[in-house]
């Protein structure tokens, strides 16, 4: 494979000659990027409204509350014991090598207490192909998936199983992130790395609150097959930070937002408080996942002079991602998605007309929401 190189902030970066292709503005002088870069932040700043507690997110100190108590999270800080990595891109690769799901969450946490505490440098590292991965669950095709009935486990450990299997993934998306683009610092910036780390972090601990609560109902992580499918999209985007931004971020996290309340609603119906709350917790906290997601595409569409709106149409449709509704409309808000990157325009429509367009979605979700309920009271008959 060839590749062209360009010079941004005195980097060089190798790109793919389709990627390279599409961003043409690279190649431009320095005045003239200057001179359109101005330009398009204003324009963009216009349709982007970050989350409200985006900064604060990032300001929080480290978060201990690993354990889930009678009534919420509880502090419950891990052993302390030093991982031998000189800079985060390290401590990350080592993270994606540790195959046991909850030594993977304990030296997630660590990795980045660590990172933080001793103010290392972000540095460089290789990142394996695929993350190691326990023997239990079996990963087969998402058609291969059991049903509720025929899962062997109840319908609140069968949903909160598979919620498992999605952070346990999202821990090793966010360090892949960090480790597999750390050789592109001096492009990014160090707080691109801190954010990613963070979010890692977050997940390592919504992993251990579901795992607790898998034990408590008794059983574990393993307990079913689970699907490969967020990895997949995860290797899509291995070579393109902008796709891997829109891929994950944008679509995958920004599932958990349109699936959480459905989720709470179907525990809460089935009766199981408890995990209607572990969970309610976790789709929360994802909103600040997305609004990352959503802040650094914007960051890198302006440092390639991309119109942000179009250039993530364009990936989708480029590394074939699916995006599908119903769309929770108020947490996407919410998380600053602006609505005209995953809702199709109303062009030919009056306004009345595409107004009753967003009623039929959001009509769509609430029924999407009965029918799991009414899917819960079949199940437990």
């Amino acid at each position: 494979m060839q590749y062209s190189e360009f010079s941004f902030d005195k980097m060089q970066v190798r790109l793919k000659p389709s990627v390279a292709a599409s961003f043409p503005c690279l190649n431009k002088s320095k005045s003239s990027q200057s001179h359109q870069f101005k330009a398009f932040t204003v324009s963009a700043s216009i349709q982007y409204t970050p989350w409200s507690g985006l900064q604060s997110w990032r300001a929080n100190p480290l978060n201990e509350e690993r354990k889930w108590g009678p009534s919420g999270p509880q502090f419950h800080p891990p052993l302390q014991l030093p991982l031998q990595g000189s800079s985060l891109a390290e401590l990350g690769a080592i993270v994606l090598s540790t195959s046991d799901p909850l030594e993977k969450s304990r030296l997630s946490h660590l990795a980045y207490t660590q990172w933080r505490l001793h103010k290392l440098p972000v540095g460089t590292a290789d990142a394996p192909h695929t993350p190691a991965r326990p023997l239990k669950p079996l990963l087969v095709s998402h058609k291969e998936i059991p049903a509720p009935k025929s899962s062997g486990l109840p319908l609140n450990a069968f949903m909160l199983h598979n919620l498992a299997h999605v952070e346990l993934n999202a821990i090793d998306l966010a360090w892949d992130t960090v480790v597999r683009f750390s050789p592109f610092q001096g492009l990014l910036g160090d707080a691109f790395f801190a954010d990613f780390a963070h979010v890692a972090d977050d997940e390592s601990r919504h992993f251990l609150w579901c795992s607790q609560r898998l034990a408590e109902l008794g059983f574990k992580y393993g307990d079913m097959p689970a699907h490969n499918l967020l990895w997949r999209e995860c290797e899509k985007s291995s070579d393109n930070v902008a796709a891997r931004l829109a891929a994950i971020p944008l679509v995958q996290e920004a599932r958990g937002l349109d699936a959480g309340p459905r989720l709470v609603h179907k525990l809460i119906g089935f009766g199981d408080i408890r995990t209607s709350n572990i969970v309610a917790r976790i789709a929360d906290e994802e909103v600040a996942h997305v609004a990352v997601g959503v802040d650094w595409f914007i960051s890198v569409c302006q440092k390639l002079q991309r119109e942000p709106c179009s250039t993530f149409k364009e990936l989708l449709k480029e590394y074939n991602v699916e995006l599908k509704g119903p769309f929770n409309y108020s947490a996407r808000d919410e998380a600053g998605i602006p609505r005209e990157w995953y809702v199709p325009p109303p062009c030919h429509l009056k306004t009345e007309d595409a107004n009753l367009s967003e009623v039929y979605e959001r009509l769509a979700f609430v029924i999407s929401m009965e029918q799991d309920n009414s899917s819960v009271n079949k199940s437990t008959e």
